[in-house]
């Protein structure tokens, strides 16, 4: 009898996600894209390279984002809750987020923001750049600390700290209007990334436990669960199991939960904190 608990015990434990082992990433990365549906995305021959990574690492078929429109799905990434359905929004968030615990384990971090002005720039959309999509500058842990703030940076950033070795162990990505599909094609975001992500995947910085997180913060008509079925795909060169898919339920709190813990962080903001952390996509 004693036997029989605990096996059924080690199996609602795994089914829920907390029992199950994360490999120890050393540096782990989040690409957002905007405004598709699953099946805008996947399958079609305007994004090849994005495509092709799904096949080739990790894919979601069931993975939703949780609301509309925008704004609310970058604080569920970074914060376990949705904050604010207002894309308008200018205040500074207080809520527990992922920065505060980051630093709370020593590790380092950076918001590469594609057309950002200039380093720690918290001011209103300029340009291609709109400040909704970068949801680490809104949190009073990033505001009101000028050390912090640096680490706001333009995009151009990336490749310079990719090839002199100084990547962060967290990265949030954000492409600008135009290269994440919000203005522009999809073939447009498929090209940036190739031309931006697949020398990251290349590097032997990356091979050395690696992660990487291409989804889409929204669908683009579709309301199920909050905001819609979404492309998500998952890239490790080292731990990645290959070709598989998910048939799972998953939502923004779950990559949230991934990419802390893979960290090797224990405590998490918001719904993270009891959410899974879809380790079912590593050996």
């Amino acid at each position: 009898m004693f036997s029989y608990l605990r096996c059924l015990l080690l199996l609602l434990l795994s089914v829920s996600g907390f029992a199950q082992n994360l490999p120890a990433f050393k540096h782990v990365f989040i690409v957002v894209e905007e405004n598709n549906n699953y099946s805008s995305v996947i399958g079609n021959s305007s994004m090849p390279y994005f495509n092709g990574l799904a096949k080739t690492y990790g894919l979601g078929t069931q993975y939703y984002a949780n609301t509309h429109p925008s704004i609310g799905n970058y604080f569920m990434l970074t914060t376990g809750q949705i904050i604010t359905n207002n894309d308008s929004y200018t205040g500074t968030v207080t809520a527990d987020n992922v920065v505060r615990h980051l630093l709370t384990a020593g590790k380092t971090w950076k918001a590469y923001e594609e057309s950002l002005p200039n380093t720690g720039y918290i001011q209103p959309d300029v340009g291609n750049y709109v400040r909704r999509h970068c949801p680490l500058s809104f949190f009073s842990d990033v505001v009101n600390s000028s050390s912090e703030k640096l680490n706001l940076v333009p995009f151009t950033e990336f490749a310079s700290d990719l090839a002199n070795g100084h990547l962060p162990q967290y990265s949030f990505i954000t492409p600008n209007l135009c290269n994440d599909a919000h203005n522009c094609s999809l073939a447009t975001a498929d090209g940036w990334l190739k031309k931006n992500i697949a020398p990251l995947i290349a590097s032997s910085t990356f091979k050395d436990g690696g992660l990487l997180i291409i989804l889409f913060d929204e669908s683009g008509n579709d309301n199920n669960h909050g905001g819609g079925r979404v492309a998500w795909v998952t890239v490790s060169p080292e731990f990645s199991k290959l070709g598989y898919k998910s048939t799972t339920f998953y939502q923004h709190q779950n990559t949230l939960r991934l990419m802390m813990q893979g960290l090797g962080l224990t405590t998490f903001p918001g719904a993270a904190g009891s959410g899974s952390n879809m380790a079912e996509f590593f050996k």
